[in-house]
Parts: C-alpha cells; structure tokens; sequence
C-alpha cells in the first residue's frame, strides 16, 4: 500500500519494518508489522483515528498487517473496548486466519468473559488432556516395546560389529579410559562394598544365632555364613550396589553425550561410539566387580565371625577352622562365576539405555532409572539361572 500525505509512519521506520497507516472517512487502515514495541506510535495513531472518524462507527482495516504481537493486537482489542464504553463502536476487519485466534482470545465476545478470565479457560483447555482409553494405552505400549526391540538388537549388532574391530585392530579401542574407569567403579567403592557384606554377613549370623543354639550347633554358623555368602550373597550384593553407582553412572554419562550430539561427533571423527564407550566400561566392569567380590566373601565371613565371637562363644581359631573345613575353592569359584556376568550385565544395560536417551535432562532422567530397575530384574534372572544350572549339574 502506498503512503498518501494522510499517511503516518512509526517511528521505528528508520530503524526497520513497522506499520504503515492510511486514514480514511470511515476509519483507518493498517498494515506492515504490529510490534510491542511501537505501541506508543500505534496508540497515537489511534487516538488520531478516533478524532477524524464520524459516528456512529470506526473502521479499523488490519488486511494489510504481516504480522502482530499479542501485545499489539491486545492494546488494538482494549481501545475497541474502550470506545465501546463511550458510545462509538470500532470494527476490527480484515483480521487474517493467523491473526483471528489471538484476537479472539482477548476479545472474548463469544462467552461474555473479560480477556484474562477467557486467557486462562484457554489455557486450562490446553492443559486438558482427553484419558486414554485402554486399547489406545495397549497400543501405544507394544508400539515401546516394539521400539525398545529395535534399539536392543541394533545396540548388540553393533557391539558385535566393534567388538571385532577391536579384536582385529586394538588401537580402535580407547585403552586409556580403562583405567580411570576402574579406578572410580572399583577403587571408589570398597567402602560401600566392605560395609554393607559386613552387614550383611553380620545380620544372617544374627538371625540364625538363636536356632543354632538350640540344636547346640553353634559352630555351623561358620558353614552358614561361608557357604551362603560366597555362593550367592557376596557376588550379588555386590552387583547390586555396583548397579547402583556404576551402571546409572554409565547410562547418565552416555545419554547426556548423546542428547548433546557428542556421540554423533564421535561418528564425524570416524570413530565407533560402541568402541569408544561401551568397550572400556564394560572390561573395567568385569575388572573390579570378580575383585569386589572377593573382598566382599572376606569381609561377610568376617561379619559373621563377629557374631560367632560376641553372641555364640566362638574362638576365633574355632570359626575360621570351620569355615577352612566347610568352604571349598569351587563354592568361591561358582560366586566369581556370577559376578563375571553380573558385571556383563550391568555394562551392556547401562550402555544400551545411555545411547537410547533422547529428549534433553529429563530423557537422560528417565533412562538411569530404567537402567537401574531393569538391571536389577536381569541380575535376579541370572542369579536364578546359575543356581538352578548349578543344581542340574550336582556341583
């Protein structure tokens, strides 16, 4: 549209596009862009509008406005109010589809409510949300499932694809990591790692005290202890509180590399996130988990000789001699068995539900918990395959 000498221009012209304005006898035209920023320049166009137009009506054309500001079209909506309180009626036309719902919004003809109640009824309907019925909930739940399926053989694929790279060319594989990796999930958890077995070793003494004194059978709580903690109790107390620390590290460490595209770095570089990432956390797992369990077979016998002494009159010759008697190498071998895939385990869930994170801090959130329950499910089923795998074989 091009100025006539009854143009006004914003002064923010100079300074780039705004709104042009063309009087008229029936009102006034706009168009260009509607910014919040020109709201002093576009009330005084108003207020000079409202001075020419001849009652009883004002014309107010926006066909020619690009685009608006809520703001500009919520002071355009209060200055219709307004002269609607004093008697003159202001039409606003040529509002196009984009702008229609914004001015709808602050008009609020269509219920009779003022434009901050009908503000928050809209956004009250936003938040709305229609309940799901339980065929929607089913589908969308296999549609998961199906997905998460999807990401678990592409994840073993490609561990399979860089596992053999690596044996094949081993300076693929970021050797140097290992170390500080085994450092921070070995080293940094010996404490836990000592205390809760000694609690624990401590705590099924305890229980059992009373039962072996009745049957005078005092000394087998060495057999109770040794034989128990190491077969089953150390190994996956063990990978639980590694699962804990460790296996959520693991999943928070990829997923944030994933979400802030440093995985796909790594792929610009030409090298394998897989054999990049997974590869060292998974042998510094099964480097301190097989050790951890060792000192945690130590230190629950030891909480049970703490039992024996203080509650059951044992020497402590007299306890350790049982549980030299009672305790053979395999029943040690058999807990190192478990923990080898115990920390297996651990690395390639953790891994696998890192590189799955998506959707910035609250997907990386989402992840590590999953990472954790679903862990936690995978160590009992092992546990229960080996026990049961154990008994077939009589050993």
């Amino acid at each position: 549209m091009a100025a006539n000498p009854g143009t006004l221009e914003s002064p923010r012209r100079a300074r780039g596009p705004a709104f042009r304005v063309d009087f008229g006898p029936s009102g006034v035209r706009i168009g260009g862009k509607l910014e919040l920023a020109d709201a002093g320049a576009l009330w005084r166009v108003l207020r000079t509008a409202v001075r020419r137009a001849k009652p009883p009506a004002l014309v107010i054309d926006l066909e020619g406005v690009e685009s608006a500001d809520a703001g500009a079209l919520a002071l355009l909506v209060e200055v219709r109010n307004e002269l609607a309180a004093r008697g003159l009626r202001a039409d606003l036309r040529g509002v196009s589809e984009t702008l229609a719902p914004l001015v709808a919004l602050y008009e609020g003809e269509e219920h009779g409510e003022p434009p901050p109640a009908r503000a928050r009824r809209f956004r009250r309907r936003a938040r709305r949300k229609k309940p799901e019925g339980m065929v929607a909930q089913i589908g969308r739940r296999t549609v998961e499932l199906g997905a998460g399926a999807k990401n678990i053989v592409t994840f073993v694929g490609d561990l399979a694809v860089s596992a053999m790279t690596v044996a094949k060319r081993p300076a693929a594989g970021h050797w140097r990591e290992v170390t500080p990796l085994v450092e921070r999930m070995g080293a940094d958890a010996v404490p836990i790692v000592l205390l809760i077995n000694f609690l624990v070793g401590f705590v099924m003494a305890f229980q059992a005290a009373r039962q072996l004194t009745m049957f005078g059978a005092n000394l087998y709580v060495a057999d109770l202890v040794g034989i128990a903690h190491t077969r089953e109790l150390a190994p996956l107390m063990t990978a639980i509180i590694v699962c804990g620390r460790s296996g959520a590290a693991i999943a928070a460490e990829i997923g944030s590399m994933k979400v802030a595209e440093e995985v796909d770095a790594l792929r610009t570089l030409g090298l394998s996130p897989v054999a990049w990432l997974v590869i060292p956390r998974t042998l510094a797992l099964l480097i301190v988990v097989p050790i951890l369990t060792l000192l945690a077979d130590v230190i629950g016998i030891l909480g049970g000789l703490a039992v024996g002494i203080t509650t059951l009159g044992l020497t402590t010759t007299g306890y350790l001699s049982e549980i030299k008697k009672s305790v053979v190498p395999f029943d040690v071998g058999t807990g190192l068995i478990k923990s080898i895939a115990f920390a297996l385990a651990i690395a390639l869930v953790a891994s696998q539900q890192g590189f799955a994170a998506s959707g910035g801090a609250e997907g990386v959130g989402k992840r590590t918990t999953t990472t954790v329950v679903t862990t936690l499910f995978v160590l009992v089923l092992i546990d229960t395959f080996f026990t049961v795998l154990f008994r077939t074989l009589g050993v």
